[in-house]
């Protein structure tokens, strides 16, 4: 039972990855419809975040009241609900309004379910879990792009992922008494074990913040969800804006840079059963950096869809891998707490990151789109890289 339910879970993170990317992608076309201003998607962007970190703090005590299957069939409520309410949104205050409940209802759920699998199980699972949050990323686009291809309809396409929302609400309130029958086989079933799983066993001080390399793997996080929000956000915009690409076109490209993701994330989940997940970090990152130097590099547009893709497949198995770490790296006893502080830190660099870019391009333009984000890819690969030398300087310590 407890393998057939991962598809309740993989079918509760496409109803987190679906709502991601529809701003970004539709944004070229629907700013000039509500009078608002280009610039205007950072703010949006941030109000969501903004819930996200607030449920993500909050996510310890509610999973202790109310259980993970009813946070996550709530949090889905929630986006359907907001997906719907944007779908008929008259002005930029609406969007602003309705972008709480919209992230409220992401970031719960997000750290419920991200704890539940790095605890309970190995780390293929995650990639595949974060995979179908691409799935549902990678899908909404795709979506937007055929109903803006008719007549700049964006609203049709908000309502149709709404919709696809609620149908994932009634899959869960259908299966939400799986929820107490899996976690008691859970308790009554042997621990998976972890790639380090003995490092895992120490006693760690109560400050989870004092953890030797905490600070460095939440600045890790922090550019990670601030860099790939930025990719979805304002890669449309960017193309249309400095490589004259048409609405439509920005919209399927994008949707490339999540496909990038999902598939990245489904083939690694593969390769973890034989790669460790600090190996698999590092490779992703120096991918990235090099569709980062495709963007930046004056070449044909078709490099630069070359470039998005490069990047999601980059970015694939860093996220997941990061998560998955972080009971083996920092200990079971701290991972709840220490889980909660990863999402409301990863949001933060949602929060923060896109809409100083926002703010930059409607200074100026767009034009500086990919120098921002490979210096946001490099300072990736640097704090990751530092992680992995205090951790391995610690263990040759306590030899």
């Amino acid at each position: 039972m407890a393998t057939w339910f991962l598809i309740v879970i993989y079918l509760a993170f496409i109803s987190l990855g679906l709502p991601d990317s529809l701003l970004g992608s539709a944004w070229p076309v629907i700013w000039p419809e509500i009078g608002s201003s280009v610039g205007s998607a950072g703010l949006i962007s941030m109000i969501i975040a903004a819930g996200t970190i607030v449920s993500s703090l909050a996510s310890g005590k509610m999973i202790q009241k109310m259980g993970t299957g009813n946070i996550t069939l709530f949090s889905c409520l929630l986006t359907a609900i907001s997906l719907i309410g944007f779908s008929m949104a008259p002005s930029m205050i609406w969007f602003m309004i309705l972008a709480v409940p919209l992230g409220l209802g992401a970031g719960a759920v997000d750290a419920a379910l991200n704890h539940y699998v790095a605890a309970n199980y190995q780390a293929h699972h995650m990639n595949w879990l974060h995979c179908f949050w691409g799935v549902g990323a990678t899908m909404g686009p795709i979506i937007m792009a055929g109903y803006i291809a008719d007549q700049n309809f964006w609203r049709g396409g908000y309502a149709a992922v709404g919709v696809i929302q609620f149908v994932l609400v009634i899959v869960l309130l259908l299966t939400l008494p799986f929820w107490k029958r899996v976690a008691a086989l859970r308790e009554t079933a042997p621990t998976i074990m972890t790639d380090n799983e003995t490092n895992s066993e120490i006693r760690m001080p109560g400050n989870v913040l004092k953890l030797r390399g905490v600070k460095p793997s939440l600045l890790a996080f922090l550019l990670y969800c601030g860099v790939e929000t930025t990719m979805g956000l304002w890669g449309a915009s960017y193309l249309v804006g400095t490589r004259s690409i048409s609405a439509e076109m920005a919209a399927g490209w994008i949707s490339l840079y999540y496909g990038g993701i999902t598939f990245g994330r489904f083939i690694t989940g593969f390769i973890s059963l034989r790669v460790q997940n600090r190996l698999l970090i590092r490779y992703g990152q120096w991918i990235t950096i090099l569709g980062g130097l495709l963007l930046l590099l004056p070449l044909p547009s078709s490099f630069s869809v070359a470039g998005f893709i490069l990047v999601g497949l980059g970015l694939a198995p860093i996220y997941p891998g990061l998560l998955h770490e972080t009971p083996a790296r920092f200990g079971k006893e701290n991972s709840v707490k220490l889980m909660g502080y990863q999402m409301a830190v990863a949001y933060s660099g949602t929060t923060l990151l896109p809409p100083l870019f926002g703010f930059l391009a409607a200074k100026t333009s767009t034009d500086s789109f990919p120098v921002v984000v490979l210096v946001l890819l490099i300072l990736m690969l640097f704090s990751a890289e530092t992680v992995n030398r205090i951790l391995l300087r610690s263990q040759n310590v306590g030899r």
